[in-house]
């Protein structure tokens, strides 16, 4: 296990290049076997939950490179419809392998997915979707089996705009029979950018961005060369970061509009934000005001991915906050570690209640979680005194080179093996 040692109190300056989106990267290797054709995913970063959807490729017999950050995947010789239930454990995203398996080969075998523990996070209606495109479901020993003769397009509704559930419907629906729409899809950035990668494979999919998606099914799709959207959530993470330290730190890479609503609750704390193209600068200095009230929601929503790293500029900013979560029941397990550092926050269901304090102090604490991780470093990064962060197999899950980047950035932090 390594952990991370920290000198707190750095103000941060610089540019951050940011990396391809995990959660764009990891559906479209789930799409590539969707074909027999190479696909080249380029600018891939090199994190954990990358390697692990790869390890899955390679079970199913797909031949991957992946190398000076390009993903190359081969998957004509591929012919397993099985995937191990210790790869599922480890990975969230292995659920997205239900609608290519079943696209490719009519059957899929995979275990419940593991990933994050932040909540229950069922998958009902990806099943559920699932049996309305033609598909029977069963339980084999703790493990989903799926299968169908061939796919048929369907009218299917969603309950809730749920992200994993939208792009498993893509997946499955691409090739099927007829035309698939579906009402009530989510709506992220990551959407629109699977469709257009479906779609430069030859897919006809339309309406990614809004909560009706019309796919209508192709025979074949070829091969593709493509680059993913930069990562909203890791650009979010270090303006959040240059907030707390303060300095001034510019990200480039993406829109800002897929951070609207973040950037507007970094000017609420007293930031100025700067946006030009594909450029973000925040600029911070002096006390931070508290937000007095940030809620979860999907897209364009504030992102449940950046509640944790909210909650610790909070804490010790002037003033008190509520925070509220609305998509994971138990995302506030990071709370604890922080409460180490000084923060106080109460906690009470889905509601953490924040009174700020003065400055944060150094504390030894662990990571549970990728998002939580962050937002422990974020916490040490501006608290008076040395911090250990342990546990850093959950932000190599999705932050790449870290230490190197804050490095970059003039944070005093430093890799450590335990």
């Amino acid at each position: 296990m390594d952990k991370y040692v920290i000198e707190g109190g750095r103000k941060l300056y610089g540019t951050i290049a940011l990396q391809s989106a995990k959660n764009s990267v990891l559906p479209l290797l789930a799409a590539s076997i969707l074909t027999e054709k190479r696909v080249t995913i380029r600018e891939t970063p090199q994190i954990t939950d990358v390697l692990c959807m790869i390890q899955i490729l390679r079970e199913l017999g797909a031949e991957v490179r992946f190398s000076n950050g390009n993903v190359v995947v081969e998957s004509a010789d591929a012919s397993c419809h099985e995937i191990s239930s210790v790869l599922t454990g480890e990975l969230r995203s292995s659920v997205f392998m239900l609608g290519s398996l079943l696209t490719r080969f009519h059957r899929a075998l995979i275990a419940y997915p593991g990933g994050c523990d932040i909540g229950l996070r069922p998958i009902d209606m990806h099943l559920n979707a699932l049996k309305q495109l033609g598909v029977s479901i069963s339980e084999r020993d703790g493990c989903i089996f799926c299968e169908c003769d061939k796919l048929k397009g369907a009218d299917i509704l969603l309950d809730f705009p749920s992200v994993g559930a939208t792009e498993n419907i893509l997946l499955a629906a691409v090739k099927a029979e007829g035309r698939t729409v579906l009402t009530g899809a989510a709506k992220e950035p990551e959407i629109v950018d699977l469709q257009n990668f479906l779609n430069a494979m030859g897919a006809k999919i339309s309406g990614a961005g809004t909560d009706v998606i019309e796919i209508e099914g192709v025979k074949e799709l070829g091969g593709v060369s493509y680059k993913p959207m930069k990562d909203r959530i890791e650009a979010g993470t270090y303006l959040i970061a240059c907030a707390v330290c303060g300095g001034e730190v510019e990200t480039t890479g993406l829109t800002p509009d897929n951070l609207r609503l973040l950037l507007h609750k970094l000017r609420e704390n007293g930031c100025k934000i700067h946006t030009k193209n594909d450029k973000i600068r925040i600029e911070s200095c002096g006390r931070l005001k508290c937000n007095r009230r940030i809620e979860t929601m999907p897209f364009p929503g504030f992102p449940t991915d950046l509640q944790a790293q909210a909650t610790a500029l909070n804490a010790g900013a002037e003033g008190s906050a509520l925070i509220v979560e609305n998509l994971f029941e138990t995302r506030f397990k990071y709370v604890p570690e922080l409460q180490k550092m000084g923060a106080d926050i109460q906690v009470k269901d889905r509601h953490a209640f924040v009174r700020g304090v003065k400055r944060l102090h150094g504390a030894s604490v662990v990571a549970g979680d990728l998002r939580g991780g962050a937002a422990l470093v974020i916490a040490a990064l501006g608290a008076e005194g040395r911090s250990e962060v342990l546990d850093l197999s959950h932000t190599d899950r999705g932050y790449a080179d870290f230490r190197g980047k804050l490095k970059k950035l003039g944070a005093e932090i430093k890799r450590v093996r335990v």
